[in-house]
């Protein structure tokens, strides 16, 4: 049995390894959705991150109304941070902290709990262990402006290795094109992922269908796709038509953490 159980799994291995070469010469992003994988792991799949979660009950009230999966970004120290994210969780949402960083308008207030350029490892570390310990129920971590502080990559090794020290993923918002966030996430073999669309900078709920739309073209072409949103009544409205949308198709609404590069 066991022979024979070795003989599978290695024509298993060249089956699987036969196909990686051949999707990797047609161009496939992924040899698992083209050849060698069961329906449910090809399916395209879509996370949507929700973020600023932490000022307003309602605000997020109509997001929880969509009962659709959704991973919720809370951001700390603030008087609402804690019992949203008790809420969140109860109804078996998945949490992220949305940890404020510095952004490179330096007139703009990225909020209490934030990190700075120029913050040495052990103040990093202590300001991200006290904002976790308020988010006890958070996975992973990505970051609330940040368009200064993700540049810099020695500050962001350290939130990186406090990141990695709690056992987190680290979603990079992309709030600048030269960011090292996702890079440095990778360096130190911590899960991490990146955002591919932020769906509401125009508050407009035809814009925003747009924008999910988009989306769902690229879930469709590269197995998966991350948007963040924010919350407010325009994108709550458009992600509700949108999920409509996708009942009758194959693509599945997932939380950040299943979509995540090891």
């Amino acid at each position: 049995m066991i022979e024979k159980e070795a003989a599978i799994d290695r024509r298993e291995f060249l089956y699987k390894s036969a196909a990686f070469s051949i999707g990797s010469l047609l161009g496939f992003n992924s040899f698992s959705c083209a050849f060698a994988c069961d329906t449910s792991a090809c399916e395209p799949r879509i996370a949507l991150i929700i973020d600023d979660i932490g000022f307003s009950k309602s605000r997020l009230d109509m997001f929880l109304e969509i009962e659709t999966t959704m991973t919720f970004a809370v951001l700390p120290r603030l008087p609402m941070s804690l019992s949203l994210a008790e809420k969140i969780h109860s109804l078996g949402y998945e949490i992220m902290l949305h940890q404020p960083m510095e952004p490179a308008d330096g007139n703009v207030n990225p909020g209490p709990g934030a990190v700075y350029v120029g913050d040495d490892e052990d103040k990093i570390g202590m300001v991200l262990d006290e904002n976790i310990a308020e988010i006890p129920f958070a996975t992973g971590i990505n970051n609330h402006m940040g368009s200064r502080f993700t540049e810099c990559k020695r500050e962001m090794t350290d939130v990186i290795r406090t990141i990695k020290g709690k056992g987190l993923f680290f979603v990079d918002s992309l709030t600048t094109n030269h960011s090292t966030g996702y890079q440095t996430a990778k360096s130190l073999n911590v899960a991490a992922a990146r955002r591919n669309i932020f769906l509401d900078t125009i508050l407009d709920v035809s814009v925003i269908m747009r924008e999910l739309e988009k989306l769902k073209i690229r879930a469709l072409k590269a197995g998966s796709a991350i948007g963040i949103g924010h919350p407010f009544p325009e994108t709550a409205k458009a992600i509700g038509l949108f999920r409509a949308s996708l009942i009758d198709s194959n693509i599945q609404m997932v939380n950040i953490s299943s979509i995540m590069a090891p």
